[in-house]
């Protein structure tokens, strides 16, 4: 009986070890909490530098196509211009009582295009005036001015004074030793981009030619 009422008691657990057991216990929950926390920042670096990517790509992007419409896509006049002029003949008439000239003028012409696509331009005609009567004129065959680049081309015009008043003052302008002549013409065409966008444009042609008698030939060329 002695030995049933026996009790068994469990052995004390130092203060030491204890100790030891919470500070294991304390050391894994910081490494856990740590392990778990560091990777987090890490994911956040990386997602913000790619959206710093992607806003950077779209910028990029957007300025491209900025400058690809501003330059590119837009669509300019042509400028159609007398370039230069010389004479195979020259004949003038300075007597006070009828005064004239007939002269044969090898003029070259030249469509200036900036575009990035080509400009064809159907048939036209160049009219030269004296005073606001008609001396001359030519026929300009249609053509294509390649892109960013001047065609350049030649006409032979006749001026003569035949359907000039004569009370025109050609006489005073004998007198001076220059002649000056007025060109208009107007050239209706299209500009081809990547043979996709096509836009009728016309240009007109503005110029005035000061001639000098005595040296038969052009002294000053203007056009706008």
């Amino acid at each position: 009986m002695a030995e049933k009422d026996q009790q068994v008691y469990p052995l004390p657990v130092s203060t030491n070890t204890q100790a030891k057991h919470d500070e294991d216990e304390e050391a894994g929950t910081v490494l856990s909490k740590e392990a778990g926390t560091v990777p987090s920042k890490e994911l956040r670096k990386k997602r913000m530098k790619c959206l710093a990517y992607v806003v950077a790509f779209a910028v990029f992007q957007i300025g491209i196509i900025l400058v690809f419409a501003l330059t590119v896509m837009k669509i300019k006049t042509p400028k159609f211009r007398v370039r230069s002029a010389t004479f195979e003949s020259f004949n003038v008439v300075t007597t006070t009582s009828a005064p004239s000239f007939d002269m044969k003028m090898n003029a070259e012409l030249g469509v200036k295009n900036t575009n990035f696509g080509h400009y064809k331009f159907d048939n036209s005609t160049i009219y030269f005036f004296y005073k606001g009567t008609q001396v001359g004129s030519a026929f300009v065959s249609k053509a294509r001015a390649r892109a960013r680049s001047t065609k350049k081309f030649n006409v032979v015009v006749d001026l003569t004074t035949t359907n000039l008043p004569s009370n025109s003052g050609l006489g005073d302008d004998f007198n001076s030793g220059v002649l000056q002549l007025t060109s208009q013409s107007e050239l209706k065409g299209k500009v081809e981009l990547m043979k996709v966008m096509k836009k009728k444009k016309s240009t007109e042609m503005s110029c005035t030619l000061t001639i000098s008698l005595a040296d038969k030939a052009i002294r000053d060329l203007n056009c706008r």
